[in-house]
């Protein structure tokens, strides 16, 4: 294996789930570096999570690549925290507790409920927010610290809908 191909496993290894454009900034190579390195690495699984392409060591299986790039998302984390911390609660208060619109919510939700990390619970009219997996969720809240542009980008997210709101 070249010396360029075991820095990208073992960045990918230490940062899972990172994306491919963070992979190129971390480790400063051209994007076209990166991109032949990695078709050529093996025990390397790709996921696409809302835009974004996500790297994870074979070590992973499809639900906890899922739940990483969530987990790799200043919003989508903060939701999962909270879930953490209430074991369930309302969508409004959800929203409330972390100050974003209720649209921020609901975008974030529709990608954790399809993938299987959070659920939707009818109770006689009113929905209940609840982890699917909440051992797992937290196990994989320790592995995973998103990255400064993750942040910011999700940060700037929020800033626009309060405009929105208030406009």
């Amino acid at each position: 294996m070249s010396d360029t191909r075991a820095r990208i496993y073992r960045h990918i290894e230490s940062h899972p789930g990172v994306h491919f454009r963070e992979l190129t900034r971390a480790l400063d190579l051209a994007t076209g570096q990166v991109q032949y390195h990695l078709g050529r690495l093996d025990g390397v699984h790709s996921e696409s999570v809302n835009g974004r392409t996500h790297y994870y060591t074979a070590s992973f299986d499809p639900w906890e690549r899922h739940a990483i790039a969530f987990l790799r998302r200043e919003t989508a984390r903060d939701v999962l925290v909270t879930l953490i911390e209430r074991e369930a609660a309302h969508p409004g208060e959800v929203a409330d507790h972390l100050d974003i619109a209720r649209s921020t919510l609901e975008h974030h939700l529709s990608g954790l409920v399809e993938h299987d990390i959070v659920e939707k619970r009818r109770d006689g009219g009113r929905v209940t927010l609840a982890l699917c997996r909440r051992d797992q969720t937290v196990e994989l809240l320790a592995t995973v610290d998103p990255t400064a542009p993750d942040r910011l980008s999700d940060r700037f997210t929020r800033l626009l809908d309060r405009l929105f709101e208030s406009g």
